[in-house]
């Protein structure tokens, strides 16, 4: 009996002999350590997983919208520069206009047979250089154009940049699962409140207000030069237009 009873109190005490007493309890995390239980990582680390699916569909979408606006506005602007070599110089005088001013003053001065040395006129002033109407309407557009179609390709390069920088910020490669859930969160909202989403769907409509001004720029231009031309060209783009709205 008395041997049963020393194997129960022996039960009830430590290794070291001494009475029951409650464990101890586990030291608080330390500052910057995760305030969550093991119980939680799996949770963050299903979202992690499904929030990084999801970023990298967004951000392939953006990254291949903006390859294709780069390819367009390259090609696009430099047709568009081509032109506007030729129709600048209609804003500026031409010397080659004051040349034949001169040559048509002195040809009609030799052709005359009655025109003596000291009956010679004075030298005329070539007239005052006066701007084409048409041209200035057709620079503008032409312009503005190339400016708008410029700028997208500028807005296209930097949303290059912030797909880059919003998965390097999401994803890092150590971090504990909860403190990448919040990070991603975070950034996440930053990109909904910056309204980026719609800073991508406007540069297709950035870039399509920049080509039908080159189509309205380049009607002016033909029928101040052909009225022919003008007229195939303006049924191909009114039919385009037509089909394509």
């Amino acid at each position: 009996m008395s041997q049963t009873t020393h194997q129960i109190i022996n039960m009830g005490n430590d290794p070291d002999g001494h009475p029951d007493r409650p464990p101890p309890t586990p030291n608080p995390p330390s500052q910057g350590e995760s305030n969550f239980g093991d119980s939680s990582g799996p949770f963050f680390s299903m979202y992690s997983k499904v929030a990084e699916e999801e970023d990298n569909k967004m951000v392939d979408r953006w990254q291949k919208d903006a390859d294709g606006i780069l390819i367009f506005t390259g090609l696009f602007s430099a047709a568009v520069a081509a032109l506007l070599a030729v129709t600048v110089q209609d804003l500026r005088p031409n010397s080659q206009d004051t040349s034949a001013f001169y040559l048509g003053n002195i040809y009609g001065v030799l052709a005359d047979p009655n025109t003596t040395r000291a009956s010679v006129p004075s030298p005329a002033k070539p007239p005052p250089f006066s701007r084409p109407r048409y041209a200035v309407w057709v620079n503008s557009l032409w312009f503005l154009s190339l400016v708008m179609s410029v700028s997208c390709a500028l807005w296209a390069t930097s949303l290059h940049q912030w797909a880059r920088r919003y998965i390097r910020l999401t994803q890092p490669a150590r971090c504990s699962p909860d403190k990448r859930a919040r990070m991603r969160a975070f950034f996440a909202n930053g990109v909904d409140k910056m309204h980026v989403p719609w800073a991508v769907e406007g540069l297709p409509a950035l870039l399509h207000l920049s080509l039908f001004m080159f189509f309205g720029g380049l009607g002016i231009f033909l029928f101040n030069v052909d009225q022919e031309v003008f007229t195939c060209v303006v049924s191909w783009v009114g039919l385009f237009s037509t089909v394509y709205a």
